[in-house]
């Protein structure tokens, strides 16, 4: 599961971890992440009877750095899409993502549901979920590195002291948690300059339309919708990135038949500070 394989989807070649033989199961990565946050999930999708891939993100050394720039979510749920497609997904495939790679989960079975019959999303509840509670004080507070990023200070800060502003976040976000293993992984895939600024090109989009490139109309479009197929959402009770109280009332805006759970005692890196839990509550969403 160490080595990194690498496949063509959507103009890009992308490096990925993999598990198992099966129906696919696709794992997508958020920020500031890696494909190796998947190590204790893919055994256990294997396990289970699934090709589990983790693949690194846009951007995200190994994986290329798009020359369009393209960064929005639609481009994320393409990727997702184009994947199935090299990798050889049938309908029984199922998508998993966390942060970044919750928006893209959300988005890629929206746009193509014919892919995918089953998903789950972490950390991040769909956009519709967070509208009316985002922006109070104590979330802001909590975004704040966002609001960093969209300014020429972003490569500085996240690259200075050997980004140790990612350090940073990892311990705001996961308190307890030791990121020692997980931050060195995702150092060396943002190493480059240009790797660095590919991840904040992520949100650097969220708030600039003229970043959209257009071929990703469809399934950005798609995005703010709340498609048809079934989503486990999973929560951290102590997540420092995006409170808890951030998905209230999350089912709400999630296709019919979804279900929502916290998780006690996690952060934002639920699935690495208590695999046992995720990975159990994963596997029975995905084999019921």
């Amino acid at each position: 599961m160490t080595v990194i394989e690498t496949v063509d989807a959507n103009g890009l070649t992308f490096g990925y971890l993999e598990a198992g033989s099966g129906p696919l199961a696709l794992c997508l990565h958020g920020f500031p992440d890696s494909a190796h946050t998947w190590r204790h999930l893919l055994p256990a999708l294997a396990e289970a009877g699934y090709h589990a891939v983790a693949p690194f993100q846009r951007g995200y050394a190994p994986t290329g750095v798009p020359e369009d720039g393209a960064y929005q979510t639609g481009a994320l749920a393409a990727d997702a899409n184009a994947l199935h497609e090299a990798l050889g997904g049938s309908d029984d495939a199922v998508l998993i993502g966390h942060d970044w790679g919750a928006t893209a989960t959300y988005a890629a079975a929206a746009h193509e549901p014919s892919r995918w019959r089953r998903a789950v999303a972490m950390s991040v509840p769909p956009l519709a979920a967070l509208a009316t509670s985002f922006l109070d004080y104590a979330q802001l507070k909590r975004s704040f590195y966002i609001f960093v990023f969209q300014t020429p200070l972003g490569e500085a800060a996240a690259g200075a002291d050997g980004m140790g502003f990612l350090d940073g976040l990892w311990a705001d976000w996961s308190p307890g948690y030791d990121a020692a293993a997980d931050l060195e992984e995702v150092k060396a895939c943002l190493r480059e300059p240009a790797n660095l600024t590919a991840a904040l090109g992520y949100y650097r989009a969220m708030f600039d339309p003229s970043k959209h490139v257009a071929a990703y109309a469809a399934e950005q479009e798609s995005a703010a919708t709340t498609g048809e197929r079934p989503v486990l959402y999973l929560h951290g009770s102590a997540d420092g990135c995006l409170g808890v109280d951030q998905a209230q009332r999350v089912e709400d805006h999630l296709p019919p038949g979804s279900r929502a759970e916290i998780v006690p005692g996690a952060g934002h890196f639920l699935h690495l500070e208590r695999p046992d839990v995720v990975n159990r509550l994963i596997v029975g969403w995905l084999t019921e």
